[in-house]
Order: C-alpha cells, then sequence, then structure tokens
C-alpha cells in the first residue's frame, strides 16, 4: 500500500519545487539552444527576443519596433525648423505565439524516491533538447523562408493527418515568407546574382570572394551591423557543415590564411573550429542551415518544387547560408514553460510534460530606397554544396 501512494504521490511537487525545476529546464534549453547565443532584449541584437507582451487597442500582442530612416534633409541656417519637424515613421512587427509541447512516459512501477529523482532529470535533459533542438530548427526556416513542412534538410515532414501533430500547425507557421527579392542572392561561379534555385548549379560553391561581396552588398542594400566596441558593426553568416568545409578548401581563402593568419595550432587552418572570421564576417557552422541534402533527386519538370534538390534538373545538392545583421529574427519567449507530471494506469506508469508558449517571425520594412518590402536584416545566399 505504501509502495502504491507513493506512486500516486509522483506528481506531487510544491509550487516552489515546480517553479524552480521550470527554470532549471527553460536555462538548461536556451544552453542546448544554437540561435539562443545571438539572441538579445534591444534593437542591436541579431534576434531579439521579446519577453513581455504589449497592450494596445488590438489587444495583447508580442510586439517588436522597426524605425525607419528619416528622408528630410534637416532646415538650414536660421530658418524656421517648427512646423518642419520630421515625423518618426514606425513599424509594427506583431509576432505570433502558439505553445509547442513534450512528453515522456515510463512503463513500469517507480519503486522509491531514486527513481523518480533520475526520471525527472533524464527527463529535463531529453526535454530540454527537443525543445532547444525544434526551436532552432523552427528558427533558421523562418530565416530562409522556408515552409515548416520541410526538414532542414531539404526532405518533407511526415504528414501525420491529425491536426496539432505537426509544426505547420503552429500558429506562426503561416507567418513564413520566401526571401523578398533585394534579399535572395546565389553563387554564381565567382559572381554573386539574383537569387533563384533552379538556377544553381554543382560548381557554384561557397568562396571567400563571395562573402566579400555579399558583406559589400548588404552594406549598399542598407542592412544595419550589430554595433559593437568603438561602433564597428559585425555581420554573421551562417552556413551548413559542408559550405564551411567548402568555404575552408578555397584557394582565396587558403591564400589568405597561410599569408595574414597567425603561425601555430590556432591558426584557422588547424584549429577545427566552428566559427570563423573572415573580412569581418563571423561565419558559423550549423546544422540546421537549410541544405538538400535530403531531397529527392527529380528531373527538369521537378525544378523549384519542395522536397526536390535544386538546379534545372533537380539534381543538384543545395544549402542556403543566411548572412544577418541587427533585428534579423523576432522571437517571442513569453513566460516560463509549464511543466505537468502524471500518473497512468493506476499509479503503475509516470510521465513529464513541458509546454512553451513563444513565437517567430522574419522582420519586414518598406524599403525607401528601392521602394518595395523587403526582409530587414536578412540576406539569403544559396550555394551548391
Amino acid at each position: 500500500m505504501e509502495a502504491i501512494m507513493a506512486l500516486t504521490n509522483f506528481a506531487s511537487l510544491t509550487s516552489e519545487q515546480l517553479t524552480a525545476w521550470s527554470r532549471d529546464f527553460w536555462r538548461q534549453a536556451r544552453n542546448m539552444s544554437f540561435i539562443n547565443q545571438f539572441a538579445g532584449s534591444g534593437s542591436n541584437a541579431m534576434v531579439q527576443r521579446i519577453t513581455e507582451l504589449t497592450r494596445s487597442e488590438k489587444g495583447t500582442r508580442a510586439v517588436i519596433t522597426l524605425l525607419a530612416d528619416m528622408t528630410g534633409d534637416g532646415v538650414t541656417g536660421d530658418n524656421t525648423l517648427e512646423g518642419n519637424e520630421e515625423a518618426l515613421r514606425a513599424y509594427d512587427i506583431v509576432v505570433g505565439l502558439d505553445q509547442l509541447r513534450f512528453a515522456n512516459r515510463i512503463a513500469g512501477r517507480m519503486a522509491d524516491q531514486k527513481s523518480v529523482v533520475n526520471f525527472r532529470e533524464t527527463s529535463r535533459d531529453a526535454l530540454a533538447y527537443a525543445m532547444a533542438d525544434r526551436m532552432d530548427q523552427l528558427a533558421f526556416m523562418t530565416l530562409s523562408g522556408i515552409a515548416y513542412t520541410n526538414k532542414t534538410n531539404g526532405a518533407l515532414r511526415t504528414v501525420s493527418g491529425t491536426s496539432g501533430l505537426e509544426l505547420v500547425d503552429l500558429e506562426f507557421a503561416s507567418d513564413v515568407t520566401t526571401p523578398t527579392a533585394a534579399r535572395h542572392r546565389r553563387v554564381s561561379g565567382s559572381d554573386i546574382l539574383a537569387g533563384d534555385t533552379t538556377a544553381v548549379t554543382a560548381a557554384d560553391k561557397l568562396g571567400y570572394k563571395q562573402i566579400v561581396e555579399l558583406k559589400a552588398y548588404a552594406k549598399d542594400n542598407y542592412i544595419r551591423g550589430i554595433r559593437g566596441a568603438g561602433n564597428e558593426e559585425t555581420f554573421h553568416l551562417f552556413v551548413t557543415p559542408q559550405q564551411m568545409a567548402n568555404l575552408k578548401l578555397d584557394a582565396d581563402f587558403l591564400a589568405n590564411v597561410r599569408n595574414a593568419g597567425v603561425r601555430g595550432t590556432s591558426n584557422s587552418l588547424f584549429s577545427g573550429s566552428s566559427s570563423l572570421m573572415v573580412d569581418g564576417v563571423m561565419c558559423h557552422e550549423f546544422r540546421h542551415v537549410f541544405s538538400t541534402e535530403g531531397a529527392t533527386t527529380g528531373t527538369s519538370g521537378n525544378a523549384g518544387a519542395a522536397g526536390y534538390k535544386w538546379g534545372a534538373d533537380a539534381d543538384v545538392t543545395g544549402a542556403r547560408a543566411l548572412f544577418c545583421g541587427a533585428q534579423s529574427l523576432a522571437m517571442a519567449d513569453i513566460g516560463a514553460p509549464e511543466i505537468v507530471e502524471d500518473t497512468f494506469d493506476y499509479g503503475n506508469q509516470s510521465g513529464i510534460s513541458i509546454g512553451k508558449i513563444f513565437g517567430l517571425k522574419k522582420p519586414k520594412f518598406n524599403s525607401d530606397y528601392n521602394g518595395t518590402v523587403e526582409d530587414f536584416g536578412v540576406i539569403c545566399l544559396d550555394t551548391a554544396q
């Protein structure tokens, strides 16, 4: 009887213990998350995190504000300034919110408190990784303009047929948009041209020259960097592991590292680092940068279709590098996760679930420079792998 009562009370954490456990879980999930290291609360962060809801006449929402540049030329000399002020133009970016949940269940009787603790610890690790991994996938698909019906390796996700069991059912999934015209480029030989996945060939690989030119293109097209010490701008370029390998094998990159890099094991040729600096651009490799590694090889009739490889004949394994400045992504991170422990089958089985309310959106703005609506802080660069 005592053993059964212990099982029945499996979920009896105090509210203080539950809050502490929830915070510990979210701290661990954030530490596991790759995208989280680029998040901050202000407009100078690559990922602007929103932790509080904004009340307005339209209800309670998660909002970030983009300020457009002033376009007037001011007032000269002693001419009257009053009445000639320029209104600040602001664009509210509303981030949709939804909940994502994961759960573990262990069959069989939990005989003692030690087993309960072990189950909680093991579940925390598994649930934290699952939440962090899916949020990373969603963040990179949102930045890339890839629908949540895809995996980050280009394969199509399994359709469950049951509402609520797919990432595409998230409230903010419909906010994912393809790259805007001026924010979509592709490597073509040694050049950078307008983006077109059907035009990518197997020879169009990432190299040193393309990164230098992409940075110049980004600045010319008013992508704002992240300001650091001395007001210097930093940009981030996210690539697949294979794109990083192609860069490290590029002749121009090798020549620069040999001639200008430090000597010894800390040199980029030998350190094996997953991040390196190229012309003031921090390049990071990450497994969830979108590629078509897992996509289906097709024919010309499948060119440009979701779930297929790139190129005119849908037979090129491609990847979408992401060049990011400030406010590339808006992330609503509302409240601590909700944790529920429960027992089933008269206490013979135990389970733990985690639910987190969050949202993601790629900000856009009305560009004064080309008269079109553009992605605010990210440029997609398509290459072969």
